[in-house]
């Protein structure tokens, strides 16, 4: 097995048991530990740092990732590109840098309402963003270099191992709020650290810069690429955490900590996305490349009803079961269940328009992709603005889901009127009628004394419905297949 194949597996393992601490971290054990104010304060700090960190890089983490098969030659240092790779970006900070401690007053004017919170920890928001910085570049240098477990093991499972850790020392009383705040900036500087130590290990810190590294490639094609790759993840780092951070420059930070539990409550909803797309990727990057539009269109559609699929059972599993959900945290955190329902809303029609995205950003026309998100960002911003001061956290996840269901709309016609493809099926409208019986079933399902009862009633029940009307309406080909093998194989026995 190739050193590809061996990090592709462990990346995979690692990726599912990620996923999953990542919810159980997020959105049940720090909820039950820390009041909603410190979850907004400590999630605000690590917004603005990502933001931070990836105005300063410049895009040069996909730079590296794009042009170091140019390089490669571990025998001449790969001729300074690691130097190079840091330096830019470094130079980034330093100006990002000095904007953002000039901008203290106006940051804090934003916050006003928190600023006494907010102000004992700016600088330190400095110190997160240069790590997430580096972490960021030595991540992509060792993407580039095919090591990419050990990187995926420290973001995915390590780091969230030792914030809950320090959750549960602040929970009994080891650490005060400052000391886990700081703690939590220490964790996530540490594992930078900890990152360079591997790179040393693995022979691949060549730190010595040589002039030979701007004979390889021009510096400018360099800026340029990484100029447009810098719009293209800013967009995404925007539409990932603004909403977060607006609420709590417009409500409080409170808010924000419910918000953001909301906000990951719902992001179980896109593990099974997120694990097709990492498949569909280089499948439809193939496609492209063999011109095979029909077996691409094929897997346009098999991916959407597949999404339709698991999303409708997963977004009804959380929505129906959202009280249980709430009961395991502290009480004032359940003032978000209207943008749980919101968000889930949003991403379940995410899945159900398909892959539509992977299939622009693998297109000929690749860069509408960099429009769309652009749009998407300042769709996002204006929605906010609008809505937040109204609505409050609301306001927020209607602006999500506007957002989210406009652009879907948008790219879905886009790849139809460019290409002639389009996801939809007979089987769509089927999965959500079977998915609406189910609901309706494990909503009937009557409330029990014990929550936990109750949840899992219900649980029995929707799986119930919905698998059985599922595999009898033969909406999902596959699933009655391998039932059909499994029979065989019993059969036999």
């Amino acid at each position: 097995m190739g050193i590809v194949q061996r990090q592709g597996l462990r990346n995979t393992i690692i990726s599912y048991i990620g996923l999953a601490l990542g919810f159980i971290n997020t959105a049940l054990v720090l909820p039950k530990f820390l009041e909603p104010q410190q979850l907004g304060l400590t999630g605000t700090l690590a917004s603005i740092a990502t933001i931070y960190a990836q105005v300063a890089a410049f895009g040069f983490a996909s730079v590296g990732i794009r042009f170091f098969p140019y390089f490669r030659n571990r025998e001449a240092g790969h001729h300074g590109f690691l130097p190079l790779l840091l330096g830019i970006p470094l130079l980034g900070f330093l100006v990002v840098t000095a904007l953002y401690f000039a901008g203290e007053p106006l940051m804090l004017h934003w916050y006003a309402k928190d600023a006494n919170a907010l102000a004992p920890y700016y600088a330190w928001g400095a110190v997160l963003a240069l790590f997430t910085l580096l972490y960021s570049i030595q991540d992509a240098y060792l993407k580039a270099l095919y090591h990419t477990a050990f990187s995926s093991f420290v973001q995915d499972i390590l780091l969230r191992l030792l914030i809950v850790g320090g959750a549960l020392l602040y929970a009994q009383g080891y650490l005060s709020f400052h000391g886990y705040v700081l703690w939590f900036v220490g964790v996530n500087s540490g594992i930078a650290l900890l990152l360079a130590g591997y790179v040393a290990a693995i022979g691949e810190l060549h730190m010595r810069p040589t002039r030979a590294v701007l004979a390889v490639r021009p510096l400018r094609e360099l800026l340029s690429v990484g100029g447009f790759t810098l719009l293209s993840s800013l967009s995404g780092a925007i539409i990932m955490y603004i909403d977060t951070l607006m609420v709590g420059a417009q409500v409080n930070l409170a808010a924000a900590g419910i918000y953001q539990v909301a906000f990951n409550i719902s992001t179980a909803l896109a593990i099974p996305a997120r694990s097709l797309n990492k498949i569909a990727f280089p499948l439809l990057a193939d496609y492209w490349k063999q011109q095979d539009l029909d077996r691409m269109a094929d897997f346009y559609r098999r991916t959407t009803r597949l999404n339709t699929l698991l999303g409708c059972f997963l977004a009804l599993g959380i929505g129906l079961n959202l009280d249980f959900i709430y009961s395991l945290m502290k009480a004032r955190y359940a003032e978000g269940t209207i943008v749980v329902l919101l968000l889930l809303g949003s991403r379940l029609f995410d899945g159900i328009t398909g892959v539509n995205g992977l299939i622009v950003v693998t297109s000929p026309r690749y860069r509408y992709d960099l429009i769309f998100n652009t749009s998407l960002a300042v769709l996002t911003i204006i929605l906010n603005t609008l809505l937040i001061p109204r609505m409050g956290i609301s306001g927020a996840a209607v602006a999500a889901a506007v957002a989210q269901v406009s652009i879907n709309l948008a790219r879905t016609w886009f790849v139809w009127h460019s290409y002639g493809m389009q996801p939809f099926t007979w089987r769509i409208p089927l999965i959500l009628l079977i998915a609406a019986l189910a609901a309706a079933a494990a909503w009937l399902v009557p409330t029990f004394p014990s929550l936990l009862v109750t949840t899992l009633v219900r649980s029995v029940m929707l799986t119930a419905v919905y698998g059985g009307l599922t595999l009898l309406t033969g909406t999902a080909p596959e699933a009655t297949q391998l039932l059909r093998t499994l029979q065989a194989r019993l059969a036999r026995r």
